[in-house]
């Protein structure tokens, strides 16, 4: 019976995720995209079947462990676009640095005035990195794992969303800051995206993805002391 909860799960998040990218290559709008998609049909089809998280988990538990293989992927690109990154090195960074520190401070700061509990404030620090270091961290500094990784979920598909209406807005063309812009809000689902438009924005992301991951969980925690 395991096994084939397991089967079903896996079978169910592949199903929703092609279909949805089925969708996305006939209608390329932000808003159709894969990820997001994917998760509102896999959201229905537990809804109408009345299929618990914890069911569906069983299954989907053994995708989410490839995340870390998905994202050491993410080397490739970077590796072609050495020379880019030594040009553009330390703007590159300081663009991070700062993007990093307003991605922890909004949040931090919004939750502390909205008095939410001290668990969701320390939840929400590590939004705009990936996954597995976001439940880490919050697991250290007092929050939850779980909601962490949501809420990473809700930064890296809102940021994918948006991206391409706020470059519009504000007339960013560079591929470059493009990628920088969306590695450090949307962690590994931007750069997914980042990927798709373009190999140098692709590889701008990745790197600004990782240095993010270490500045947030340096930052994080000195930011906690400082503002709660």
């Amino acid at each position: 019976m395991l096994f084939l909860q397991i089967l079903l799960s896996i079978s169910a998040t592949i199903a929703a995720y092609i279909g949805a990218k089925e969708l996305y290559r006939r209608f390329p709008y932000p808003f159709m995209l894969p990820v997001l998609v994917g998760t509102i049909i896999l959201i229905l089809l537990l809804l109408l079947f009345q299929i618990s998280f914890e069911t569906y988990y069983t299954g989907g538990q053994w995708l989410e462990k490839l995340l870390g293989p998905a994202v050491v992927a993410l080397a490739y690109p970077l590796y072609k676009q050495m020379q880019m990154l030594r040009n553009y090195f330390w703007p590159i960074v300081v663009s991070v640095f700062i993007g990093a520190l307003v991605g922890m401070t909004s949040g931090l700061l919004l939750t502390k005035w909205g008095g939410f509990d001290a668990e969701l404030v320390y939840s929400i620090v590590p939004k705009s990195v990936t996954a597995p270091i976001a439940m880490d961290m919050a697991t250290t500094l007092g929050g939850i794992a779980p909601l962490a990784a949501v809420l990473v979920m809700v930064a890296g598909v809102g940021g994918s969303v948006l991206a391409p209406y706020c470059f519009t807005w504000f007339h960013i063309k560079n591929d470059v800051s493009k990628g920088v812009a969306i590695g450090s809000a949307s962690h590994a689902i931007g750069t997914a995206k980042a990927i798709e438009n373009s190999e140098q924005e692709g590889a701008a992301s990745s790197v600004a993805m990782t240095l993010s991951a270490i500045i947030v969980s340096v930052m994080g925690p000195m930011l906690v002391f400082l503002f709660y």
